[in-house]
């Protein structure tokens, strides 16, 4: 049994809980702080409760695969992904949005993954792949948070068409 590893990070978003929601699950947010693209299932727009999305592009220096499934969801409050098909034994991202009575929002991810090749892969994923996946996920809530509380949001949510 591979050895899971948890990566945590919040942060507060003075914006309402319906537009952090909504630019959470926004794919073109997705692609610009992986960089990588979108290939199959959900390709644009916000994503929903059994959408797929198939990334493809460069991790790392290597090329990555990685495709999710939206296997849970609940407006505006939570969603979670989960890998269906990459390099991961196991991959589970959990997207929380509380709102303060202050009128802020806790924007809180979880992220749970394995990965397979036993004691090495444990290895890997504690001194690399945590480390760049906490990167990647205070990235992504710097910019959710200047989208949110400025009018960049604006781009994002007006012009989108989900299909």
């Amino acid at each position: 049994m591979p050895k899971l590893l948890v990566v945590r990070e919040e942060i507060q978003v003075d914006a309402p809980i319906e537009r952090c929601f909504q630019l959470s699950t926004q794919v073109e947010i997705v692609q610009e702080i992986l960089g990588m693209r979108p290939v199959r299932g959900r390709t644009s727009g916000r994503v929903r409760q059994g959408d797929t999305v198939r990334w493809q592009g460069w991790q790392l220096g290597l090329p990555q695969m990685h495709e999710s499934l939206i296997d849970a969801c609940d407006p505006p409050h939570f969603f979670r992904d989960s890998m269906i098909a990459g390099r991961f034994a196991e991959f589970q991202h959990d997207h929380r949005f509380l709102q303060s009575h202050q009128g802020r929002v806790l924007m809180q991810d979880e992220v749970r993954f394995a990965m397979p090749w036993a004691g090495l892969g444990a290895v890997i994923g504690r001194l690399i792949l945590a480390p760049h996946i906490r990167r990647l996920m205070r990235k992504r809530f710097a910019h959710l948070k200047q989208l949110a509380e400025g009018d960049g949001w604006r781009s994002y949510l007006l012009s989108s068409r989900e299909a």
